[in-house]
This record gives structure tokens, C-alpha cells and sequence, in this order.
């Protein structure tokens, strides 16, 4: 047995996978007049080199599988090797006789936190170098004594594909050629303060194997042909602010499942949600994190994969046809993104090179205890850079039209949900995390600079003000905010008995105190119906007649209200049971006339609400609503007026008690002849009929500020939509 172990140090590296530069032993270098090619090959018997007199044999130089050969010339570069093992052969390129591919600008906008693209750097990329196919692998593991790339092209041994490191940077690369969309791989990563050897998925994997293995899948860069050049260009010129936004939420897994339970497709779902959404009368549809994730029951939110599209439904290439397929019934996709944590999975994110990388060292500021994950470290470049790659990959890969920002009150507090002792304050003292506030301003201003009309919506549920204004203005630069108060306020208000609610009626008419300080979405969204919340139906009071009366008197006062709209799906089908992120929706209930009648409610307020610019034009602007009457509590009964930026009006009169109100009079602002347009309880609806068919006649009898008046019949526990003719 040959043993240079003493005296070669980096051959001793290389041998017990510890070398941060492996290139400068390995590969082919000159030594005085003399080449000499090294190649590491533990599993080969016998080694070949191409030279220009043929195929000269490697001598093993040592038995652990270094074998090397020496000449007076050079071979070409990057050197041809064949290789032998139990007599069969194969022909490949010697990795360590690439050039680096890195360029010191992207290492240095890295590093600034500024390569908005860094996907196209990082993670793994077919490509040529030097006029060879293979795969380039480039990682961030700045606390690693070594990293390889290891999988199942090279046994997963991480002795044999040990990557180079740039510097100080703690980027590491290597080009690995002849492999290909089949190949499997993961990093091994050593680091080196503790010696502890990590095996760890790709931060920046485009793809992964089939859970539950975790390794990433070498993937191409797509070869979908879009179709939607068209909606792009208009949807940058597009005036959203006074636009309709009526928002169907979906969890791809569970809106429907095949005739065997399994999931459908991208592609099935591009033949099946998108002509029901149209149908619906839906303007977006916005999807529950299609990242890729180890754990259905985690909805998508504990993201393992922030570059990747799930495969429970196909390929990345599916979904870029789905979403395109979206565009061409001119339906925009909104995509949930979580910024704010990740899992402490052992094979993902956390502690990726043996520190606290991209979260914090002090579990204060660096671990969530509500849902056992990592916070993200904001005021680290590298770590930025990471997040808003990942929405600008998504955004420009996947041509989706928004970002719904998961959690974003987590991200803004220092305490959120956190006990006296169990935080630590910002530099000034207080509890706004001033990074994360950074982060969210930086990742606001790419967005609408780099992909114009696209969206970015906050869930937010707090006071912070100024979310939803532009950072030149003071503001976080979101387009929207989901407004929380309202939706807790409305289902808290809806769910006591009709014979209370003269005693809670504050809580309908607060909102409009704060209505338009943000751009508000008005949302009823999956959070509301999992967990021992119930169904919005189950949250109904009252026998069987009741609970329908009311969640369809529910829904037509989100849709008139001011503010842009969002339903989780099964609300429209009115499910009795709460959401199973398991098993389809209920959707044998549209045999039930009931069911069915909230469902036909729900698509005729959608295309309504769409066709009124009274309904939608101004929902962030207070000209765009009056009330008549926020005073009646004794009755449980809201009238108020929508207006549209061309000045026509729709009046909307909801009546909260089981109780027929005949008679009913109300003041409006112009005479003639009114028209009922919309009734929730309407017989096709499931309602009792009662309304006001034949059309009203105003009456110069002043009434509520105003000079003329209607008397108006509203049904019970129903809501009716009026205009003049």
C-alpha cells in the first residue's frame, strides 16, 4: 500500500474529504517541465486519459483510488478519461479540468444582496463549458470546511465530487459533466468548527424526488411555450386600483380528487378549475403554496423547496401550463409565498451548514414557538438575496400575477407571540424588526418595478399603518392588505342569534371608520374553516332555513361592501363540514337544492360585482360609499350606496333578523323608478320569494338626508341590490 498521506497533506484532504479547494491538487497542473493529471476515482479499477496519441493508462498512485499520469505535453482540456470497473467501461470528462463559470459580479451582488436572479447562479444547471454538456452546481455554505455534491452518479460518496470554494464568499462550485435530468443529488457539507458531516437537499432545487425521499432532481429549464404575451402586456397597463378582484382560494390537492382519490394534474386541473372559475365568475385565483413541501397537512406553508413547484401535480412545465392556461381565460393566479419561517427539517434549510445560516443563532429572535419553525434572518445580504430570488423566479419563470405574502405580521414584530423575556429589542429599543421591514419594502419595489401589475398582497393582521402605500410614500409598498378586522368582526357578528344582534351591531359599522386607510381584500379564507372553527354554514345560527338565509345574506354583504373580495373554495358550495386538506370538496352537495342555490347566489354576485362599476370601481376610495342608514340596530337592518367613478349608484339594503320587513322606508338620492336587481332570497336561491318584483316608485317624502324615498320590502335574513332605471 502507497502511503503519501504524510507527506502530501492535500492528498490527505482529498482521501478523508476535507480539501475547501480540491481543483489545486486535483485535475491537471504542471509541475516544472512536467504535466501531471490526478484524478480521484475510488470506485474505478483502471483509468484512461485521451491524449493525441491515444489512450495512456492513469497509475494508481494510491490504493484508496487516486491515480495520476505525466507527460511532457499537454492533453487537450478539459482532459477525456474512460474509466474500468469489473470490465465495464464508460467515457467521461475529468471535473476537475473546468474552468470556473462564476463571475466575480455575481459573487459580489451576492454578497451586496442585489442578484435578484441568483437563481440562474445557484442550485444545479444544465448547460456547455468548454464545449462539454453537464451540470454546473454552485451553493452557499460559508461556514464549511468542505462541500461535495453527491448522488446517485457517484454512489452518494462525498469524496469523489468535492466542490471549490470563491474566497470569503462561501460559495462553492463545481461542474460535473455527461449528467443528466434523470440524476438525483444533495451537498455534503462539513463544517469546520465542528467537523459534523450534513447531508442537505438544494437550497435552490428547481425540482425533488417523490416525497418521502428529499433529494433534489437535476431539471432543464422548461420548454413551455406560452400563449400569453397578450395578457402580459395588458396586464401592465392594467388599472387594478379600480379594477374588480374577486378572489377564489384553492388548495390544488383537495378542491378535487380523481375517480381513485389521487390528486389531479396540473394539466387536469387547467381542464377543470379554470372553466369552473370562469364559470364562477372569478377574476383570480389565488393558490395555497404550490412550493414545494414534505407535509400535505402543513398546506404548503412549511416550504422545503422556495425554487420548486410541487410534483404531487406534475412537473414544473404543468404548472407554467396551467397558469398559462389561467391567462388565457383571463383569469390572473395569485401565488402564496412564505418569507417569514421554514421547517427545522434536518435535510432542508436549517442549520445548512452546520450554523445558524439563514436563520438566527439565538433562538429569541430566531425561532417561531407557535409553529416550530425558523425565522428567517433578514438583516443578512445572502439571506435577502435567497428570498427575493424566490419571488422574482416565480413572478418571471411561472408568469404568476401576484405574491400573497404569508404571515407578514410575524415578519414586522419582534414579540410576535412572544412572552415579556422571550425577545430581544431592535437597535433602537423597540420591537419592529427593522430587517424584516427592509426586506418587505426592497422585495415591494422589484416587484412592481421588474413585473408591472403585478400584485403583492399582505396578510396582516394588526395595526401597522401604511402597508398597502407606496415606499416613497413612508409605506411598505404592498398593493393590498387582507383586512382581518373586518372578517373577524363580520363572522363574530353573524354567529349570535338575529334576536342579539341590535346589540352588536357596532361591529358592522366599524369598519368603515378604517375602510379606506389601506387598500383592503375582504377575505373569508381557509384559516376560517379548519381547527374546530366550522364551515362558514356551521358558523350560521339557527335551524337549517336559518344557517342558508344567512350565509347567503353573508356573501352578499362581502360582495357590496367596499373592498376587493377572496373565498375559500367550499364557501361557494356552502360545505357543512370544515375543510380536510385530504379529501375533495363536497361536491355530491350540489344535488341539494340548498347547496346548490348558494353556489348559483355566489356566481351571480361574482359576475354582477363585475359588471357594476358601482361595485367595484372605488372600493379603496371613500367616494365610493355612503351610508343611508348604519343606525337601524332595533331591526338588525344596513342600507348604504355604492357608486362608481361615472357617478352611477346601487343601493344596498341587508335586513339581519328572521322577521319580513314590508314597508320598509329608505332615502335615496334620486327620483324615479328603482329596479331590484339581486336578491338573496330569491326561490332559485333557496330563499322564500319575497322582494320586490315589480320595480319602485320614489315618493317626495324626505327621508334619511334625503328628498326622496322608497318603501321597500326586505325579506328576511336577506339581502337586496336596487338601482335606478
Amino acid at each position: 500500500m502507497l502511503t503519501k498521506t504524510k507527506q502530501d497533506p492535500q492528498l490527505s484532504h482529498i482521501l478523508n474529504a476535507r480539501h475547501h479547494d480540491p481543483f489545486a491538487y486535483l485535475g491537471l497542473h504542471q509541475v516544472q517541465n512536467q504535466y501531471v493529471l490526478r484524478v480521484f476515482q475510488p470506485f474505478a479499477e483502471k483509468i484512461w486519459l485521451q491524449t493525441t496519441s491515444g489512450w495512456e493508462p492513469l497509475k494508481l498512485s494510491h490504493d484508496a483510488g487516486l491515480f495520476e499520469w505525466k507527460g511532457s505535453t499537454p492533453p487537450h482540456v478539459p482532459c477525456r478519461i474512460k474509466l474500468e470497473k469489473q470490465g465495464h467501461q464508460w467515457e467521461t470528462h475529468d471535473p476537475y479540468s473546468f474552468w470556473t463559470a462564476l463571475s466575480p459580479d455575481e459573487l459580489y451582488l451576492f454578497g451586496e444582496g442585489r442578484l435578484k436572479q441568483a437563481y440562474r447562479t445557484f442550485g444545479a444547471h444544465l448547460c456547455e463549458q468548454q464545449g462539454v454538456n453537464g451540470v454546473r452546481f454552485v451553493v452557499w455554505a460559508p461556514s464549511a470546511e468542505r462541500v461535495s455534491v453527491i448522488g446517485n452518479f457517484n454512489h452518494w460518496d462525498g469524496r469523489i465530487h468535492q466542490m471549490r470554494v470563491h474566497g470569503s464568499s462561501g460559495v462553492w462550485e463545481l461542474f460535473i459533466p455527461e449528467l443528466t435530468t434523470s440524476d438525483l443529488y444533495k451537498f455534503e457539507i462539513r463544517n469546520r468548527h465542528s467537523g459534523q458531516v450534513l447531508t442537505k437537499t438544494d437550497p435552490y432545487g428547481f425540482s425533488f424526488e417523490a416525497r418521502p425521499g428529499t433529494a433534489a432532481k437535476i431539471t432543464d429549464n422548461g420548454h413551455h411555450t406560452w400563449q400569453d404575451a397578450k395578457w402580459l402586456q395588458q396586464r401592465a397597463q392594467a388599472d387594478w386600483l379600480h379594477a374588480p378582484f374577486n378572489c377564489y382560494e384553492v388548495h390544488l390537492g383537495s378542491w378535487r380528487r380523481n375517480n381513485a382519490g389521487g390528486f389531479l394534474s396540473y394539466r387536469e386541473l387547467a381542464h377543470e378549475l379554470v372553466p369552473y372559475a370562469q364559470e364562477m365568475g372569478y377574476t383570480h385565483i389565488e393558490l395555497l403554496p404550490v412550493s414545494e413541501h414534505p407535509l400535505n397537512e402543513s398546506w404548503g406553508y412549511q416550504t422545503t423547496g422556495y425554487f420548486a413547484a410541487t410534483n404531487r401535480f406534475g412537473s414544473p412545465d404543468d404548472l407554467r401550463y396551467f397558469i398559462d392556461h389561467c391567462h388565457q381565460a383571463g383569469i390572473s393566479v395569485i401565488l402564496d409565498w412564505v418569507p417569514g419561517h421554514f421547517p427545522k427539517d434536518d435535510w432542508a434549510l436549517a442549520r445548512f451548514d452546520g450554523s445558524a445560516l439563514f436563520e438566527h443563532e439565538d433562538p429569541r429572535l430566531g425561532e417561531h414557538q407557535d409553529w416550530g419553525t425558523y425565522i428567517f434572518n433578514y438583516g443578512r445580504n445572502e439571506v435577502r438575496n435567497f428570498l427575493l430570488a424566490s419571488a422574482h423566479y416565480w413572478l418571471s419563470e411561472f408568469h404568476i400575477d401576484g405574491l400573497r405574502v404569508d404571515a407578514v405580521a410575524s415578519m414586522l414584530y419582534l414579540d410576535y407571540s412572544r412572552k415579556p423575556g422571550e425577545w430581544l429589542p431592535n437597535r433602537h429599543g423597540g420591537r419592529e424588526n427593522l430587517e424584516a421591514i427592509d426586506f418587505l419594502k426592497q422585495l415591494n419595489i422589484m416587484v412592481h418595478e421588474d413585473f408591472p401589475g403585478a400584485l403583492t398582497i399582505a396578510e396582516e393582521s394588526t395595526s401597522w399603518p401604511m402597508i398597502s402605500r407606496p415606499v416613497y410614500l413612508g409605506g411598505l409598498g404592498f398593493s393590498m392588505k387582507w383586512n382581518m378586522g373586518w372578517m373577524n368582526d363580520t363572522l363574530a357578528y353573524i354567529a349570535h342569534d338575529p334576536i342579539h344582534r341590535r346589540y352588536y351591531h357596532d361591529k358592522l359599522t366599524f369598519g368603515q371608520l378604517y375602510a379606506y386607510s389601506e387598500n383592503f381584500v375582504l377575505p373569508f379564507s381557509h384559516d376560517e374553516v379548519v381547527h374546530g372553527k366550522r364551515s362558514l354554514l356551521d358558523k350560521m345560527p339557527g335551524d337549517a332555513w336559518q344557517k342558508f338565509a344567512n350565509l347567503r345574506l353573508l356573501m352578499t354583504y362581502q360582495m357590496t361592501m367596499s373592498g376587493k373580495k377572496l373565498n375559500f373554495m367550499g364557501n361557494e358550495l356552502a360545505q357543512g363540514r370544515e375543510w380536510n386538506v385530504n379529501s375533495s370538496l363536497d361536491w355530491p352537495l350540489l344535488d341539494l337544492h340548498w347547496h346548490q342555490g348558494v353556489q348559483h347566489l355566489n356566481r351571480d354576485l361574482s359576475h354582477l360585482y363585475r359588471q357594476l362599476p358601482a361595485l367595484h370601481e372605488l372600493d379603496f376610495d371613500p367616494q365610493g360609499f355612503e351610508w343611508i342608514d348604519c343606525n337601524d340596530s332595533d331591526q338588525s337592518i344596513l342600507t348604504y350606496l355604492r357608486r362608481g367613478r361615472d357617478g352611477s349608484i346601487v343601493l344596498v339594503l341587508l335586513n339581519f333578523t328572521p322577521v319580513l320587513r314590508s314597508g320598509y322606508r329608505i332615502g335615496v338620492p334620486y327620483a324615479g323608478h328603482y329596479q331590484e336587481i339581486f336578491n338573496s332570497d330569491a326561490g332559485y336561491y333557496g330563499g322564500s320569494n319575497q322582494g320586490n318584483g315589480n320595480g319602485l316608485q320614489t315618493e317626495p317624502q324626505a327621508w334619511m338626508d334625503h328628498q326622496q324615498s322608497l318603501l321597500v320590502t326586505l325579506p328576511p335574513l336577506g339581502g337586496i341590490i336596487i338601482q335606478p332605471t
